[in-house]
């Protein structure tokens, strides 16, 4: 496949998917479900979480996770008592278990108690590093500097460690693309969407390396590095909005 017909492939495959169709089906309509910023971050931020496995499913449990928390998550996160918070240990999605839930319930009371909120957190660390890569790494420090289930840490990937941190990827193409077509949220103003990095998953790696976009054979962060150069090739100030074309590939695939 020559260049030029790679993106018109990847447009056509944007403009398809990159609408508000696309949003009932996606763990994404977890947090459209919101209005209040505060609440959009807390919930979307637990959609992300949990956001491995079926689609179906994903959000299925995501919405059980936001009746946990009486459909009020930065209430909740901010202010539920200690019986409240027990009850979240019935919880289960796949290996995300209850005690899970109720550590990162309380990282993130710690977190918006110190930084105002999650969002307040990423924009500010952006705009002293200017540096993704870097504000991911503080991220998870900051998340887990308290005492918490030991189990929970593999449900927040490490950049440290290599990982293609997808879920936090996606969580960001959530909360800082703005193109106004209905489905990522454009909260974080103070972060560009030049500076994200690829959500890559095996589907979007897949089709990363069909289409010559990715070499590297495992999907870790060297892996995310290469793709989203490539994409940036491209489109250097919006790369991630090809999220959505790899993901209709992937659908579609036999069709291609």
């Amino acid at each position: 496949m020559d260049n030029e017909t790679l993106i018109d492939l990847l447009e056509t495959l944007h403009n398809k998917y990159n609408n508000i169709d696309f949003i009932e089906s996606d763990p994404i309509s977890i947090p459209h479900n919101f209005s209040a910023r505060e609440n959009i971050e807390i919930s979307g931020f637990f959609a992300a979480t949990i956001a491995w496995g079926n689609r179906k499913a994903i959000v299925k449990s995501a919405m059980k996770m936001m009746e946990y928390m009486d459909n009020q998550p930065y209430e909740f996160v901010t202010a539920a008592s200690e019986n409240e918070l027990q009850h979240l240990s019935a919880f289960v999605y796949r290996t995300f278990n209850g005690r899970d839930f109720i550590s990162f319930v309380r990282a993130l009371r710690r977190l918006c108690a110190k930084f105002g909120s999650i969002g307040n957190f990423f924009e500010k660390e952006y705009l002293k590093t200017n540096d993704i890569r870097i504000v991911l790494s503080r991220f998870r420090e900051q998340f887990f500097c308290i005492e918490h289930e030991k189990h929970c840490e593999k449900h927040l990937s490490s950049i440290a460690k290599g990982a293609a941190c997808k879920r936090l990827n996606m969580y960001l193409r959530w909360m800082v693309r703005n193109d106004n077509r209905g489905v990522d949220f454009g909260l974080w103003k103070q972060i560009p969407m030049s500076a994200l990095y690829l959500p890559l998953d095996v589907h979007s790696g897949n089709m990363g390396r069909t289409f010559g976009l990715l070499t590297r054979k495992q999907n870790d962060w060297r892996a995310v590095e290469e793709i989203t150069q490539n994409l940036r090739n491209i489109d250097a100030n919006d790369p991630v909005r090809f999220d959505f074309s790899l993901f209709g590939a992937g659908v579609n695939q036999k069709k291609i």
